[in-house]
């Protein structure tokens, strides 16, 4: 009897252990999350089910009065479209820059002697801007002028006695070759000391100056930005499709806002490559008149003629 229970027992746990077990699994699978399509599947039905009763409640709308809508719709937009202004001409930024403008740098290593410039000054070309203080490079100037005289008189000492027969033909010719020498040597210092001052290499203003004077400076350090506002052009960058129409000398306006006025402009150049990325074309325009009152760094905005017919 005993074993009979205890068989009986087992076989009590073992149906109660799978019933378990299958709860848990369907809880599980209820708790879960569920897959995208199961998920999205589940939320168009959820939706299906909230919209319907919504749906069934509103009756649907009725053809006629749509219709009159349309209708009277129509000569609205036909009057709108009559009273339509024109498409305004498309404006392009322009970056007013100077047509000459340099940066000079130092073609020395030295200290500044004498500035004889300033911010904004106007200076005329071949004018003195910069000194360095250059007394080694003019002792080394003397060293070397002397020397030149030293080998040409011995190079004409050697002319002489050959004519006498007392020197010969190679002498003569280590006594010019030393004078030819010497005298490449004066031609050095003299460049070298042509470095010694930094002149304007056209007719300007000083748009900045990088140096103080007594300061040492370096080769090829900047030393002063030189700008010619007299020549002024305009850069943009315009869309590619206009290479149809755009050409040199194409007329076009440029208003600029710091000063309220509208200059008058010329094409005067076209890259002859479009950008990849932008698909923008770079041109340049130049000013006719600017004035006083345009200088370079100012921004306006430009419109093509052509553009405004369009």
């Amino acid at each position: 009897m005993t074993e009979v229970r205890r068989e009986w027992f087992w076989r009590t746990f073992a149906v109660l252990m799978v019933a378990g077990l299958g709860w848990l699994a369907w809880v599980a699978y209820q708790v879960w999350p569920r897959p995208l399509a199961t998920d999205l599947a589940y939320r168009a039905e959820r939706d299906a089910k909230v919209r319907s009763p919504t749906a069934d409640a509103a009756p649907p709308p009725s053809a006629a009065p749509a219709i009159a809508v349309q209708a009277e719709s129509a000569p609205v937009l036909g009057n709108a479209a009559k009273l339509a202004p024109e498409k305004p001409a498309q404006e392009i930024a322009a970056l007013i820059v100077a047509g000459e403008e340099t940066t000079l740098s130092s073609q020395m290593a030295g200290k500044i002697r004498q500035i004889g410039v300033g911010l904004g000054d106007q200076v005329r070309k071949g004018a003195s801007l910069i000194e360095f203080d250059c007394s080694e490079q003019k002792a080394q100037l003397d060293t070397a002028q002397a020397e030149y005289r030293a080998a040409r008189e011995t190079h004409l000492a050697r002319l002489r006695l050959q004519a006498l027969g007392a020197a010969g033909e190679l002498e003569v010719t280590v006594a010019a070759a030393s004078a030819d020498k010497a005298r490449s040597q004066l031609d050095l210092r003299k460049s070298q000391v042509a470095y010694c001052r930094v002149d304007a290499p056209f007719a300007g203003n000083v748009a900045r100056l990088r140096v103080k004077a007594s300061e040492s400076v370096n080769l090829g350090q900047p030393l002063v930005d030189l700008v010619n506002p007299a020549s002024l052009k305009a850069q943009m960058f315009v869309p590619a499709a206009w290479i149809a129409w755009l050409r040199p000398g194409s007329p076009l306006a440029i208003h600029v806002r710091e000063t309220g006025q509208v200059f008058k402009a010329k094409v005067s150049k076209i890259n002859s490559r479009v950008d990849g990325v932008s698909q923008q074309l770079e041109l340049e325009a130049r000013i006719e008149k600017g004035g006083d009152r345009l200088l370079p760094g100012m921004v306006g905005a430009a419109v093509f003629e052509q553009s405004r017919k369009k």
